[in-house]
């Protein structure tokens, strides 16, 4: 259900794919934001280049939406190197992760996303791979088994995730860059706003591109969304041109509000405060009340009503803070 929502900020809506293509930062010059890992990553690359060497193995983790997809690909361009995409769940047997690596050329980056869903087989594949760049397969079966390897070119594995917790510790071990990319300053937001803007070919105030910033929920890809979705209205309620006025009437005919939520996180604030009196609430009980499954509530709806302070998790459940209320108009009893 969340994965329709215009906040959602999994890549889940037909149109982000082609509107991420074009809209993807290919350099560090044209990525904005989370600046401190933008400078340790370009040592490191600078620092790789001279050794004629490639990048150590990076490990990504954040909320979904925030970059960790474009790094990867403005890594592979700053080392000019071919990179090749895949994803945890897309490697099902260890003979197709041997058959992705045995392809690689030196100085290639393979990207895992979703590197947490990655099976037990798998990993051990891939732990000689990372550590040695080289394939350890098992021939035959029963006591005339025996172990071949298989030495590999040099590499670079550029893994993202959103769950870091539930990656194993000797898979963890061998990321030799680990970057954790948080959620971005509304000033940043507005500036990816702009640069958009510029490339849709859409006029845009600065006022706008703040009301589009504030909904955003803080991730890029959502704000690129709103963008697109607001640039929809002003063609056909104007002349083409975003303004505040043409902002507003589609964030009220979008249902989000000035922090970025939407119906789903106004149920959910609601259900805690209208129906268990503010919390706290358990996991499973607010997910049967509202509907929603509970790894989504916690991996998508909780993170960002935390970070807006709506929200607390405490040992008994969820509680719906003062701030909440304040926000939903209600009275705290």
């Amino acid at each position: 259900m969340s994965d329709d929502r215009i906040v959602s900020p999994n890549e889940n809506i037909s149109e982000d794919k082609s509107l991420d293509l074009n809209l993807r930062p290919k350099t560090f010059s044209d990525y904005i934001g989370q600046d401190n890992i933008k400078a340790n990553l370009q040592i490191s690359i600078k620092a790789a280049s001279k050794r004629s060497e490639p990048i150590d193995h990076v490990l990504f983790y954040g909320a979904p939406g925030l970059g960790k997809t474009t790094l990867a690909h403005v890594i592979s361009n700053e080392m000019t190197a071919n990179i090749k995409i895949t994803s945890g769940p897309a490697i099902e047997r260890s003979g197709d992760l041997a058959a992705i690596l045995s392809n690689l050329s030196e100085g290639d980056i393979l990207f895992i996303d979703e590197i947490h869903r990655l099976n037990k087989t798998v990993e051990e594949i891939l732990y000689p791979a990372m550590e040695d760049f080289a394939l350890d397969l098992i021939m035959g079966k029963g006591p005339g088994a025996r172990t071949i390897r298989i030495d590999l070119p040099k590499f670079t594995i550029i893994g993202a995730t959103t769950r870091a917790s539930m990656l194993s510790a000797p898979l963890r071990d061998r990321f030799g860059i680990v970057h954790h990319l948080d959620f971005y300053e509304e000033n940043h937001i507005q500036q990816i706003v702009k640069r958009s803007s510029t490339i849709l070919g859409v006029e845009i105030d600065d006022e706008s591109g703040q009301l589009i910033a504030e909904r955003s929920r803080k991730t890029p890809r959502i704000a690129n969304r709103l963008l697109k979705r607001v640039r929809d209205f002003s063609v056909v309620e104007g002349d083409g041109t975003i303004s505040k006025e043409i902002c507003l009437k589609s964030f009220d005919i979008l249902n989000v509000d000035k922090y970025g939520l939407d119906h789903v996180d106004r149920k959910i604030l609601n259900t805690i405060i209208n129906k268990f009196k503010g919390g706290p609430v358990g996991l499973n009980t607010l997910a049967a009340a509202t509907g929603e499954d509970m790894s989504t509530i916690e991996d998508v709806y909780e993170p960002y009503l935390m970070q807006l302070g709506f929200l607390d998790r405490s040992s008994r459940g969820r509680v719906a803070t003062d701030s909440a209320f304040g926000h939903l108009g209600l009275d705290k009893k």
